[in-house]
């Protein structure tokens, strides 16, 4: 009997509303709240909302709002963020926010942060922010879950309502020095790699080596975050990932993240048959090139084979799905593959961490 190597692991969804062209932001938003739905059928651990500030292509601008509506929507699935840019904010608001969420959907809530500030100038200074808030993540992560167990010293006599005294578990999100910040405070790491890159291995290595148990976990726990598409054939796989892949492209050389294209349109760019002939640049086509790899896609035996890679070479508690494309019957029908592949059913769906 031939056992599967996914089995026992737990996989788990994270969603951007990405907009496609000409769309409607409440479509994406629906959307993305009926997908959380379809993985709590299929036995999806958790579902995890974005943040993204003034960006065309992504509608989820609001993590805890999106957070609740997903929350009501779905009944057994954990629910949270991948994540909160906790530079963005101040803690205590983000510890109400959350203290609400818990208060209103007791046992399910996830606190996943981050330390990205705004993507451009123009919204770190309609956030009030600006780059060097990012190096503040620990000092405000700290304050932060004082506000949960009322040991914050920052703000004597004042209390978060209703966050303090409540358990939401919180996540950092991080590569690098943020790895290092979520070993110190004795939480689990969440990290972008599922193609075994050396620096991501020496993160995750030395967050196991530095963590330090708290009173929020008592172990080092990896969650693993990547791309993954399932289709019938690799190439048609390949094909459904170029409208992520060009929207990445346009946003680093235009410096606008657009809403994804039908992959026919992007492929009259790639053969230099755009609006006025104007193709790929050379500097956008590298761009594009770049996109296109370092996911985890193809036929169902491809990707079982690679996803068991990734997860035996990190030592991954955790799989953390993050797939957009152009057609979202595609984007279903890969997450349905994806959960016969790693043995899911509903009654996986667990209230624990």
């Amino acid at each position: 009997m031939t056992t599967n190597p996914l089995a026992g692991i737990r996989f788990s969804v994270l969603d951007r509303s990405r907009t496609r062209d000409g769309e409607d932001p409440g479509v994406a938003l629906r959307a993305t709240v009926a997908l959380a739905k379809e993985a709590e059928a299929l036995g999806y651990h958790r579902f995890w909302v974005a943040e993204h500030h003034s960006v065309p292509g992504v509608a989820g601008s609001a993590p805890t709002v999106l957070a609740a509506a997903v929350a009501a929507a779905t009944s057994r699935i954990r629910v949270g963020t991948g994540g909160v840019m906790l530079p963005n904010h101040q803690p205590m608001v983000v510890a109400e926010q959350f203290g609400v969420l818990e208060s209103l959907f007791p046992g399910r809530i996830d606190m996943g942060l981050g330390r990205s500030v705004g993507f451009t100038d123009g919204i770190r200074r309609a956030l009030g922010r600006d780059k060097d808030d990012a190096d503040r993540f620990g000092e405000q992560l700290d304050e932060l879950l004082g506000w949960f167990t009322g040991g914050q010293t920052a703000h004597p006599q004042v209390h978060a309502r209703p966050a303090e005294g409540l358990r939401v578990p919180p996540y950092v999100l991080a590569t690098g020095e943020g790895a290092a910040i979520a070993a110190k405070a004795g939480l689990p790491l969440v990290i972008g790699d599922l193609r075994g890159r050396a620096r991501v291995q020496e993160a995750i290595e030395g967050y196991r080596s530095a963590f330090t148990p708290s009173s929020w976990s008592a172990e080092p726990y990896v969650i693993v975050a990547g791309t993954v598409l399932v289709a019938r054939t690799d190439a048609e796989a390949a094909r459904l990932l170029k409208p992520e892949a060009w929207s990445m492209a346009w946003s680093r050389t235009r410096g606008v993240f657009p809403p994804l294209l039908p992959p026919e349109a992007i492929e009259r760019f790639e053969r230099a048959e755009g609006p006025e002939g104007s193709g790929l640049s050379e500097k956008q086509r590298g761009f594009y090139e770049a996109g296109l790899r370092g996911h985890v896609y193809g036929t169902p035996e491809r990707v079982a084979a690679e996803l068991a890679r990734a997860v035996t070479g990190t030592g991954a508690d955790e799989v953390l799905v993050t797939t957009s494309t152009h057609d979202r019957d595609a984007l279903l029908r890969s997450y349905r593959e994806l959960a016969r592949l790693a043995g899911l059913t509903s009654t996986n769906v667990v209230t624990g961490g």
